[in-house]
């Protein structure tokens, strides 16, 4: 059973993933996520997503970490995100792609 912390948490991150829907711009986005979040927690979020673009393209790991900076665990981790269950990276690509 959750405890009520994490029942909290659960409220807070639906609402949190409801307010992205809710974003309709570029510009809102980035309103937003710079209110919320700090330079280096955006820089981060920027460079997994152009890690997942990489791989998704079929660069090799070495290439992508050299290319983006990213370390070579985090390269393996977007990697393994990439390809799970979740499938976030692919709707998001598909859909930057489409």
């Amino acid at each position: 059973m959750a405890t009520s912390d994490e029942q909290l948490t659960s409220h807070e991150e639906s609402r949190l993933f409801e307010a992205l829907c809710m974003l309709r711009t570029p510009e809102e986005a980035r309103a937003f996520l710079t209110d919320v979040a700090s330079v280096k927690e955006i820089a981060d979020l920027a460079q997994r997503l152009e890690v997942a673009t990489m791989l998704r393209s079929g660069a090799s790991y070495l290439e992508v970490s050299h290319e983006t900076g990213a370390s070579s665990t985090t390269v393996s981790r977007v990697s393994k995100c990439l390809n799970g269950e979740a499938g976030g990276y692919r709707t998001v690509l598909e859909r930057l792609d489409g």
